[in-house]
């Protein structure tokens, strides 16, 4: 497991620019003009990175080479759901950060006070729709995994809006420390489990 995961971050360190990019962007883009800018910059980097990483994959044809070794096919899927994992969190932590510096560096974009749930929110519904498109990037081909990438970029830029206006009625309600909250989260959190096992059930039936 811990070869795979290295094997994860050597592909995506040959192209670390592009994360970076997809992150500056995001910035320059949603922080002047939107009150909810940490959460759009984070989901918007975290899912942008995903579909990159396995974007690398169908490039370099990893999967075709992985099934030869002595790996069983659960694991393979395994090391790009905790790959999953590990970018939303610093994604999210990146936007987190940035938005901390913005607020002091320049006060007159008069952002919101930061809070916890401006972590775990984001990182949420990050996993959330990660949960639906890598069962979908395990089982379609390489066509069909470009029209999901295609629909899903959709989807972010119509759920940008309305991730805003929820995000924002959270923090004016004081929801963040409401435990219905964090029973969804929690059953986010068990969403992107079941995905696991989805994912690689379908993965090890798949012909490559």
């Amino acid at each position: 497991m811990l070869n795979l995961l290295r094997k994860e971050f050597i592909a995506f360190k040959s192209s670390l620019w592009t994360p970076l990019m997809y992150f500056v962007v995001f910035s320059v883009v949603f922080i002047p003009k939107h009150s909810s800018s940490v959460h759009l910059v984070g989901i918007y980097t975290a899912f942008a990175t995903l579909s990159h990483v396995t974007l690398i994959d169908i490039k370099n044809h990893n999967h075709n080479f992985l099934v030869t070794l002595p790996i069983s096919r659960k694991n393979i899927v395994k090391a790009k759901y905790i790959t999953g994992i590990i970018i939303s969190l610093v994604s999210v932590l990146a936007s987190y950060g940035i938005h901390l510096i913005v607020t002091n560096v320049f006060p007159a974009f008069n952002k919101p006070e930061l809070t916890v749930m401006d972590i775990l929110g984001p990182a949420a519904i990050t996993l959330a729709l990660a949960s639906i498109y890598l069962p979908l990037f395990y089982t379609l081909s390489k066509k069909g995994t470009s029209i999901i990438q295609g629909v899903f970029t959709l989807i972010l830029i119509a759920l940008a809006q309305p991730t805003a206006i929820f995000m924002q009625m959270i923090n004016e309600n004081g929801l963040h420390s409401g435990p219905i909250l964090y029973l969804i989260l929690i059953g986010i959190l068990l969403l992107f489990i079941a995905s696991y096992f989805i994912a690689a059930a379908l993965f090890t039936k798949k012909e490559l």
